[in-house]
């Protein structure tokens, strides 16, 4: 090895040995800032807590103030926004994967347009079901309209994430399938989607944890904050992120610890969510 065979590799281990640095130096930054972040909602949130904070109604009086119309609310969202999101979802990902065997014009438009309005801001879909929800079919701040607005946030996500499940199932699976003498949907229901089902149960789950999440679209749409728990789809609501805003922009500090209480409850709630889809996946696996 030459001279400047050997000047060269020590140039490559020196700019390998920064980049790697780099990103270490990165990835220890992230873990601090939420070290920190979650250190601090503990702190501020963990003597508030209590069965009484999560079962009691909402009020004025931070020492009063409950969660539970909030907890509510959030699972009315939840239950809408799949009902809606995952059938719908899931049916227009396998006829565009699986039936839509030669692309036209219109299907690449469509697909298309799916991938760009997955990237589209949350707030444009709470003024979209402002407007076509709560305005034009008269559902107003209702549950329903709610939950029809998420549906419609979390859609081209479940979609996407569909199709690549889908994509990622061998394709020796439908062709010896059909070889056997099964008919292209008889394929897809008995070998395709249950070897996709840990994939799409994923990308599910992932879609509900961020409607779970989400502000801008149901403050759009209007929902309130002190309301009661829900009793049905055309009663006002609220979420816990509505909560959690609006008592963090209360003057008193002690509407701060109730939202850092609200906090902990839901990052709980995402927690077990995304616990329940990692056991789907790994029992769907087996």
């Amino acid at each position: 090895m030459g001279e400047s065979e050997k000047r060269h590799l020590r140039v490559r281990k020196i700019k390998d040995l920064i980049f790697r640095s780099l990103c270490l130096v990165a990835a220890l930054c992230g873990i601090v800032i939420l070290f920190v972040f979650l250190a601090k909602i503990v702190i501020d949130g963990f003597p508030r807590l209590s069965l009484s904070f999560i079962t009691a109604d909402l009020s004025g009086r931070p020492s009063r103030t409950g969660i539970w119309p909030a907890i509510v609310g959030s699972l009315y969202i939840m239950v809408l926004t799949a009902a809606l999101s995952v059938p719908v979802g899931v049916a227009a990902a396998i006829y565009l994967e699986e039936f839509n065997t030669k692309r036209t014009k219109l299907t690449e438009f469509i697909q298309l347009n799916i991938a760009n309005l997955s990237g589209v801001p949350s707030i444009v879909y709470g003024l979209l079901g402002l407007a076509v929800f709560s305005r034009f079919f008269g559902l107003k701040d209702s549950v329903m309209a709610g939950g029809l607005t998420m549906g419609l946030l979390v859609l081209p996500m479940v979609i996407i994430v569909t199709q690549e499940a889908l994509r990622a199932v061998p394709r020796s699976y439908r062709e010896g399938s059909m070889a056997l003498g099964s008919t292209r949907w008889q394929a897809i229901r008995h070998q395709v989607l249950p070897s996709a089902v840990p994939g799409i149960m994923t990308g599910v789950i992932l879609a509900m944890s961020r409607a779970v999440g989400e502000t801008a679209p149901l403050i759009a749409i209007g929902a309130a904050t002190m309301v009661k728990a829900p009793q049905g789809l055309l009663d006002e609501f609220t979420v816990l992120p509505i909560q959690v805003f609006d008592w963090s922009l209360n003057s008193k500090q002690a509407f701060h610890q109730t939202a850092a209480s609200a906090i902990l409850v839901l990052m709980t709630f995402l927690l077990l969510l995304n616990s329940v889809a990692i056991w789907l996946r790994a029992r769907s696996t087996r």
